[in-house]
């Protein structure tokens, strides 16, 4: 239980590694590449929490290949999907 404390992530952290991902220019990126574009340094452990949330939120996909920014903020988007029609 301790050892998750030491690695908690703060929120300065998580919105850094989310603009990272946002303003990326390659669509897929391994943690290797992403650890070595962030602005800052973060701590493996720490960013694993930090990338288990934005898995669990939806905010990224995690493949063989890396990793992949797939949140979308578009209005449009968000309501054709929520009136869609299902085919």
């Amino acid at each position: 239980m301790l050892q998750k404390l030491i690695h908690a992530p703060t929120l300065n952290t998580v919105l850094m590694v989310e603009d990272t991902f946002k303003n990326m220019d390659e669509s897929v990126i391994t943690i290797a590449k992403l650890k070595k574009i962030l602005p800052r340094q973060v701590n493996h452990n720490t960013l694993k929490v930090i990338l288990e949330y934005l898995e669990k939120s939806n905010k990224i996909a995690v493949s063989l290949k890396g990793i992949t920014w797939i949140h979308n903020t578009n209005p449009n988007l968000r309501k054709a999907i929520t009136q869609g029609l299902e085919l």
